[in-house]
């Protein structure tokens, strides 16, 4: 399991574009007929891929838990950004379609993943925190995800964010998830920016074509950076980051939150003109 420390936002300001995607980018997830994990110490959110093709796929525990199994003290959200397959939790098959989202919780033993169609898989995508509650396994289908609509044509941010695992929908301890989709012609995520000084986010791009690129911008509004992301690629954010971007062409992405406030509308907006 790689490992990602946390940094200070004076250290941010120096780092060099090679140290801004060791230190933040979560690459290579996806590979076929394995299980790839990033362990984070921003409220220690875990972010990882199953893709199975020709096999089935168990997660197991990892050295860094120090549990007997993976959610002995954890939680995890699951989104199918491909062809369907299966998560089987504890003996229970759960049919997770692309766009699904499966939410398990704390204190179930076994979770596998197969895909129904080794020529279309599956690919899995979830996120896992810290969980001091037990909360049942819930799938939730793309339409009866909580949709809110912001943003606007003009500005080219027009989007519709799905909200999956929120204090409405799929009940959680401290996760939440969602997936974001763009209307016709806009391509700016997150814009205007803001803050949330209570919980850390993960973004993972995903459904952008081919040689297309994500610009994402972080670091602190007066000091922020960049880096040019790949498709089904990730990008962890500081509470103390702006986590904002535009892409070259279409995409969706999956976002993520851990800490202390589950309120969605807990944000801090940056203006527009304040970014340098």
């Amino acid at each position: 399991m790689r490992v990602i420390h946390p940094t200070h936002p004076t250290d941010f300001k120096s780092y060099s574009t090679e140290q801004i995607r060791e230190r933040y980018l979560l690459d290579k997830l996806v590979q076929a007929d394995t299980i790839q994990c990033t362990y984070t110490h921003y409220d220690r959110m875990i972010i990882g891929a199953a893709n199975p093709v020709n096999t089935t796929l168990s997660l197991g525990t990892y050295d860094e838990l120090k549990s007997d199994f993976f959610l002995s003290r954890r939680e995890i959200g699951i989104v199918n950004i491909a062809g369907n397959g299966t998560v089987t939790v504890d003996g229970v098959a759960y049919n997770v379609e692309n766009r699904d989202c499966l939410y398990i919780g704390k204190g179930d033993k076994q979770v596998s993943f197969t895909s129904a169609n080794a020529a279309s898989p599956a690919k899995f995508i979830f996120f896992s925190c810290p969980a001091h509650q037990e909360y049942p396994v819930q799938l939730m289908k793309p339409a009866d995800a909580t949709p809110t609509e912001m943003g606007s044509s003009e500005t080219a941010n027009h989007r519709v964010i799905n909200k999956y695992i929120h204090p409405d929908g799929l009940k959680s301890c401290q996760l939440m998830l969602g997936v974001t989709n763009f209307k016709p012609g806009s391509l700016w995520n997150t814009m205007p920016s803001h803050l949330h000084h209570r919980r850390m986010e993960a973004y993972f791009y995903f459904n952008l074509p081919e040689n297309q690129r994500v610009l994402h911008l972080m670091g602190e509004p007066d000091e922020t950076r960049h880096l040019f992301i790949n498709n089904e690629e990730g990008i962890v954010s500081p509470s103390w980051s702006i986590h904002s971007g535009v892409g070259t062409a279409a995409y969706s992405f999956i976002w993520a939150m851990a800490g202390e406030n589950m309120s969605f509308t807990d944000m801090d907006f940056i203006n527009i003109s304040a970014l340098k």
